[in-house]
This record gives structure tokens, sequence and C-alpha cells, in this order.
């Protein structure tokens, strides 16, 4: 009986001394009493100390609040934990900056989104008043069930060099690689309202530690990974099944369309960015389109461009050359476009030559918030599902879906400039296909993952 009393107390040290080492480098933001260590900019919620969490209550006509850090911080694991009591949009700020040059000190920066919307995007990665979305949960829908609405939730977040992953309730939401912000406070927001009737709705934290420096990742677990570092691939991509369709220096990989090398003229690689050459702003004779030499049939590919002002272009996909068009290779296009200036945006129906929109069939999503200003670049992406579902994203917003080889695909076809391409878009497998339309357009991080 003695040898099971000392054999069960030599048991609970030692699931003592593992409890204690794992929370070994792990120091509290908040002392469970007052507000030391932190201070408030921008507008003027209130925050108090209520039974040991920091409790953040709206106030009508007065823009975002934060609580911020008083330090900074670089490489780190933020673990905290929070609770809603009402349906309000709030988020945490990490590696975030306030200076008097940028917005005259908006709080601008990552931050962990709390969504309790039917959209369910907490966890995902939101570039407050800078870029917008990072990182929407419609990247990673999967992951949308794990907030729990009037719970505490527990969540993570970690920053080691150019990597920030979120996780809530043990559940991976968002993967991103960014290089932007490198270091910054951490700060609790409580978003403004728009009616009298929303003030004092209340967001509760608590349980907020962090660990500094170099630290082992949590495990891999195949979440896609949204990389805006340019032609650059992350050992989790790879791992992922992502791979370069170009290699920033060299035309390996794609070809003339109709051609069995790549043009001569019309295409210029220079600082790791492929881009078409100007040349009158009609389908170009000076270089052509080029097109992938491998097919393809369900993936994801990925690609930033950037526009010149009143420029045309497009990405092709399943491009099968077998037309032999004088034009451009027939395929289902991403249009790329100024809408602003070039005519295109106004013909077609109902906005279908728009950018992001499938050219001449569906037109895209008018969000604005989408959208960025001519020169500055654009982050582009096609996904196609096994099942012939596709998607078209811009900027992180999903823009346009559909799904081709049903009844209202036929029926979109027939009323398209299309409509005498026999099987037109239905080829099991095609090639990829960036067009030369006479104006400059520049293209970089080109990738790919298969679909199964």
């Amino acid at each position: 009986m003695r040898y099971k009393r000392i054999a069960g107390s030599m048991a609970a040290i030692i699931i003592f001394s593992i409890s204690v080492f794992a929370q070994a480098g792990f120091k509290s933001l908040f002392n469970g009493k007052d507000l030391s260590g932190w201070k408030q900019l921008n507008g003027k919620a209130k925050y108090s100390v209520v039974n040991g969490a920091i409790v953040g209550e709206t106030v009508y006509g007065e823009p975002n609040a934060f609580l911020v850090t008083e330090k900074n911080y670089s490489d780190f694991i933020f673990e905290f934990e929070f609770k809603l009591d009402s349906f309000m949009n709030s988020g945490v700020q990490f590696r975030s900056l306030s200076t008097p040059d940028y917005m005259n000190g908006r709080v601008h920066g990552y931050q962990f989104e709390i969504d309790p919307s039917p959209r369910a995007w907490t966890g995902g990665i939101y570039d407050e008043a800078r870029r917008d979305w990072l990182y929407p949960l419609d990247l990673n829908p999967g992951a949308k069930p794990a907030y729990k609405h009037g719970q505490w939730n527990k969540c993570r977040i970690e920053c080691l060099g150019n990597t920030i992953r979120t996780f809530v309730n043990g559940k991976e939401c968002a993967y991103l690689e960014d290089d932007v912000t490198p270091a910054g406070f951490i700060a609790l927001q409580v978003h403004s309202i728009g009616k009298p009737e929303d003030a004092g709705k209340k967001i509760i934290w608590r349980n907020m530690r962090i660990q500094e420096g170099k630290f082992t990742p949590s495990p891999l677990s195949g979440t896609f990974v949204v990389n805006t570092l340019p032609n650059n691939l992350s050992d989790a991509e790879v791992k992922n099944g992502v791979r370069l369709l170009w290699d920033g220096k060299t035309t390996n990989g794609w070809r003339g369309a109709y051609k069995t090398s790549f043009p001569e003229k019309g295409w210029k690689i220079e600082n790791s960015v492929l881009s078409v050459e100007p040349s009158g702003g009609a389908e170009s004779k000076n270089g052509g389109d080029i097109v992938t030499e491998e097919m393809f049939g369900a993936f994801i590919f990925q690609f930033d461009f950037k526009l010149t002002n009143g420029a045309n272009s497009g990405v092709k996909y399943f491009v099968t050359e077998k037309e032999n068009n004088g034009g451009s290779a027939i395929g289902l296009e991403y249009q790329i476009l100024d809408d602003a200036i070039h005519p295109d945006a106004k013909l077609g129906v109902v906005g279908n030559r728009t950018l992001a929109s499938l050219y001449d069939l569906i037109p895209s999503l008018r969000e604005n918030r989408a959208r960025r200003k001519i020169g500055e670049w654009n982050r582009g992406m096609i996904v196609v599902h096994p099942d012939n579902r596709i998607e078209h994203w811009l900027n992180g917003w999903k823009v346009l879906e559909y799904q081709r080889g049903v009844p209202y695909y036929y029926a979109l076809v027939a009323r398209s400039k299309y409509a005498n391409w026999e099987n037109f878009g239905m080829a099991p497998q095609g090639r990829l296909l960036l067009q030369d339309h006479g104006d400059k357009v520049e293209f970089r991080s080109l990738k790919v993952q298969a679909l199964k």
C-alpha cells in the first residue's frame, strides 16, 4: 500500500514537472488586476478589468479602439482566450504599428479576426487599415466551425520570421508567409458600431501569455498557404504539393501558343518579373500568348499580376490549341483589365468582361475592397475542383464561382462569343496561358498545385 502511495506521489510530481516545463518560457501579458503595460489608442471604447479578465465595451460614435501593449514583439507564440456576449466583430492585433506619419497614428497591421457572423472567419488574418484580407477562412473552410459562440475560445498565434499561423480551439485556421511587418505591438480591438442600440456590447479576454524568441512551430497540417513573397515557395507549400511554374529567370516550362519555342520578342524577364511588352493595345502580333508546356486538369493556379493604365490581358485555362485561332488561343479566361479606362469593361453582358470575370460569360463580384490601384501588385487565383467547380479569386476575395459542364454553363456559352466553338472549355486537361493583348502587364509568383 505504501509502495502505491509513493508511486502515486511520484507520478503526480512527474506530471506537475512536465506541466511546468511545458509552461516554461511563457509570461503573462496581463496581471489580472489592472491595465499595467497597456495603453489605449484611436477610439474611446471602454476597457476595464472584471474578475481577472479584460472587458472591452462598445461606445457609439467612436472609431475602432485598441488596447495596445507598450512593448513590441517579433518572433513569438501568443496564446489567449476570448468570449463574446453578442455577434459584433472584433479582433486581436499583432505585429502592428501606430506612427504619426501613417494616417495620423491609425493602428495598422496584422489582425487575428474575431467574426461570429454566419461568414465565420474567426482565426483569419486581416491587414487592418492597410491591405485588407490576407487570409479569409474561405481558403480553409474546414476551420470555420472551430469558433464556439458564447463560450471561451482558446486561441494561438505563431510568428516566426515570415511565417504567421493562427489556431482556434486547437484547429489551425490560417497560414501566411509575409514580410511587411517583422515586429510590432499586440492589441485588443473593440470595433466601431453604427447604431446607438449596439452600445455596451462586450468582448472579454483572459489568460493572455506570450513566449518570445525562437521556438519549435506546430506540426504542419496541410493547411492552405498564402505566400506573398515574390517567386517564393515555403516548406509548407512544398509539402502541400505546390510548385513554381516559372523560375523567375528563364523561359523554362513555357512556349508561345501554337509555337514550339518561346517568343523571341514581345516578352521581357527582368528583376524576377515576366512582362508583356506594349505594342499598340490589340491582340499582339509582337510576341503573342505564351502557354505552359504541361497540361492540367484539377488544380490551383496562383499568380501575381500588375496592370498599367488602360491595360488588357488575361489568364486562360483548359487551352488545347486545337482550334488554330488566328488571334489569341481559345480557353476559359480570367480577365485582367483596367476597368476604369479600357472600353472592354463596358462591353459584354452585365459586366462579364471586367477584372477577374470569366470573360464574356460570368461577371466577377463587384467588391471594391478586392481592387488595387493601377501599378500595384494583385494576387490572382484560379481553383478547378475535380468535380468541375471553378473559383476565381482576387486579392484574398472569392469573386466568382461556377461549374462547367452543367446546363447553365452551356446556356452561358450559347449566348457568348464562344457559341460556335465545339465543346468550349470542356477539355479534361489543358494548358495555362498568359495573354499578350498588346499592353504592358507584369506577372510573377506563378504557382500550381494539382488537386485530386
